[in-house]
């Protein structure tokens, strides 16, 4: 398949799809490299934003989505009648950033890095899916651990884990000063972008 023919089947497949498409299973259907499959995302990606086209292409990990530009955030939710999500508060962000750096988490150990209860905010992330369920740890009573959702990378904007800001050593007096500096680092500020069946919550 030429270059121009794989950049629309792969916009055909995403758009077609909604929801996060594993990159391989994308090369399989097309059958070509996984490693082609993302150079072709990325060269639409790019083509998307220096067009100033409304919508986005996303890679998160080794997944692929449509979703549209965060510019247009504001007709999109006017055009269907939607609200917009509350933003987030610094104690969500906290949690965001301990479960970010640290993940999988306990909600015990998430509290144990906070100094307070969790509980509340760890379940308003999972129902933003910002953070997901992600099996249980083996101690006593087998806690559910917590992970980042796609939702996450998508808000941040990056496409992978390894992309977030390096944090500074938390054995110091002021390693919980820096985790809540790192949450900060998270907000993107009045900017989200809304896919497919989903709307992202804004931060700040």
């Amino acid at each position: 398949m030429a270059i121009f023919e794989i950049k629309s089947a792969i916009e055909s497949i995403l758009f077609a799809s909604g929801d996060p498409m594993p990159a391989e299973r994308i090369a399989l259907v097309l059958d070509i490299p996984v490693e082609e499959v993302f150079a072709c995302a990325l060269r639409l990606s790019e083509e998307y934003e220096r067009d100033g086209r409304g919508i986005r292409l996303v890679r998160m990990e080794n997944r692929l989505q449509l979703c549209s530009s965060s510019e247009y955030a504001e007709f999109i939710m006017r055009a269907l009648e939607q609200r917009k999500s509350p933003k987030l508060t610094k104690p969500a962000l906290e949690v965001l950033a301990t479960v970010a750096y640290f993940q999988p988490v306990t909600r015990a150990y998430i509290d144990k890095v906070r100094g307070v209860d969790s509980s509340y905010t760890v379940g308003i992330l999972t129902e933003r899916g910002l953070i997901e369920p992600c099996g249980r740890s083996d101690a006593p009573g087998r806690p559910v651990l917590y992970k980042t959702g796609d939702a996450f990378l998508r808000t941040v904007a990056i496409s992978s884990l390894d992309e977030l800001p390096p944090l500074p050593d938390l054995k110091s007096d002021e390693g919980l000063k820096k985790l809540k500096d790192a949450a900060e680092s998270f907000a993107v500020d009045g900017q989200i972008m809304i896919c497919e069946k989903e709307n992202i919550p804004e931060m700040k």
